[in-house]
């Protein structure tokens, strides 16, 4: 029976330990953390019974994933669940953008600039299925839908500083850069654009949900589907080298899928790597990264713009010229005095997170790569910006810094938890050109993390792609 094994377990590795199952294939799972899942876990940090997510927290690529969508996942327990409003960005003048999943809640915020986000968004939402099919796989391919490919292609080649210019004032042009700084690094760069493009039509065409009980949801459920698939998923196992996949017969698996960072190929498949493709991997660059901070909180959140007391998330970065300046300042290494903050009020969509009137609050500021120090009172100062009093609800709080976020999961190289900057080479051809970036040019061994297209975000497609990949070779 052929064989395949998958080193880690976040939502790439289990997509592609899932399609390989499928097709009849005997999978393991090999875990290095106590527990799977990646990037998607949730845990108890502050108080007990208190769920915050440990990373991945809003899933609008998730619900929309043209492989995840195939797998109902709701029949291993997955639910979808969604606040009254997606996404709003509060401004220091008490106005905000306002994403939603209803087109009319959105433009009634953005006055003037309506009919023009319309426009931009309306048809390219409409469209998001065809537009998922093309970009959510390699950008070497024959598309099936060059139409709207290319229409979606000429707009996603400028810079978001460049898009922000459609729009007149600060509502339309904060939130759309706000859903583009999800790409970490420079604004002013072609293709910076693009992440925001994807993200605020299908916020518009499917909403930002979140899982019931936490993101740790969506890995229970793949982990259940890939088991009753015959799969396993084994924790504590960490994997440095490919002789350590022998079984105890001495037999290699026919497919080893690495679910890594491109620095962890380097170590575990080591010389074995063509040296193009060595080369190619130790020029890999990874990007700014993330401070994140948990509160638990007594009651809601005391938001001075009314619509941001009902959203499931936040950007907190004021006006597009101050979001474009602070993330290019993180991406020179510089540590702004207003990071840019992300806040994810999930609890308000999905009530089994909090206790009581204690409530999760989940939270994380944009720093620079390997970022040593502590943003901790940064957030709460951006919270504090935009919700006054905001600190006197706080009953606990966890944070990880970026060097912490980097050893509790090894892929946040640097705290770089897309890994991989998202430049105009990466975005378009990453982890190095080649006509399929899966191959690591030795038999059998692909690579099927967030390193490879379509990028970082719970959707799978890494994963899916890759096992297609070695499913084509077999």
């Amino acid at each position: 029976m052929t064989s395949a094994v998958v080193v880690g377990s976040g939502p790439n590795g289990l997509a592609a330990a899932i399609h390989l199952a499928q097709q009849g294939i005997e999978v393991t799972v090999l875990e290095g953390h106590d527990r799977p899942g990646g990037g998607t876990r949730t845990s108890e940090v502050t108080l007990p019974g208190v769920l915050h997510d440990d990373c991945a927290a809003f899933h609008p690529t998730g619900v929309v994933s043209p492989f995840l969508t195939t797998l109902d996942l709701e029949a291993h327990g997955l639910e979808w669940l969604w606040p009254e409003l997606d996404l709003v960005h509060p401004l220091d003048d008490g106005r905000a953008g306002v994403l939603s999943r209803e087109m009319e809640r959105t433009l009634a915020s953005l006055g003037t600039d309506a009919p023009a986000w319309s426009r931009a968004f309306g048809p390219m939402s409409a469209n998001l299925d065809k537009i998922l099919a093309e970009v959510f796989r390699p950008v070497i391919h024959v598309p099936k839908h060059p139409i709207a490919l290319s229409r979606f292609g000429i707009n996603a080649l400028l810079p978001a500083t460049w898009t922000a210019k459609r729009w007149k004032d600060d509502p339309a042009r904060a939130l759309y850069m706000g859903v583009a700084a999800h790409a970490f690094g420079r604004l002013d760069t072609p293709l910076s654009g693009s992440v925001g493009l994807m993200l605020t039509a299908a916020g518009h065409r499917a909403g930002w949900p979140v899982a019931k009980g936490g993101t740790q949801s969506i890995s229970n459920a793949m982990i259940s589907l890939l088991e009753s698939h015959g799969g396993a998923v084994k924790t504590g196992v960490t994997v440095s080298s490919l002789d350590e996949l022998r079984d105890l017969d001495g037999r290699t698996p026919d497919i080893v899928m690495l679910d890594t960072a491109p620095d962890a190929v380097l170590r575990i498949v080591g010389d074995r790597l063509p040296p193009r493709v060595r080369r190619a991997l130790t020029r890999y660059k990874y990007g700014p990264a993330v401070h994140k901070v948990d509160f638990a909180i007594d009651g809601d959140v005391p938001w001075t713009n009314p619509d941001a007391r009902r959203a499931g998330t936040l950007h907190l970065g004021g006006t597009a010229a101050e979001i474009a300046a602070n993330e290019a300042a993180t991406g020179r290494g510089e540590m702004p005095d207003r990071p840019f903050v992300l806040v994810g009020q999930q609890y308000l969509a999905d009530p089994s997170r909090s206790v009581g009137t204690t409530n999760p609050l989940w939270a994380y500021a944009h720093v620079p790569h390997g970022y040593t120090g502590d943003a901790t009172e940064a957030v709460i100062a951006q919270i504090e910006r935009f919700a006054p009093g905001f600190r006197d609800q706080i009953l606990a709080t966890h944070t990880r810094s970026a060097v912490q976020m980097a050893a509790y999961n090894p892929n946040y190289v640097g705290g770089d938890i897309g890994t991989g900057a998202n430049t105009a080479r990466q975005i378009a051809l990453r982890p190095r050109f080649a006509l399929n970036p899966y191959k690591l040019g030795v038999k059998g061994v692909y690579l099927c993390s967030s390193a490879t297209p379509p990028g970082a975000g719970v959707h799978g497609m890494c994963g899916y792609n890759a096992a297609q990949t070695a499913l084509a070779a077999l």
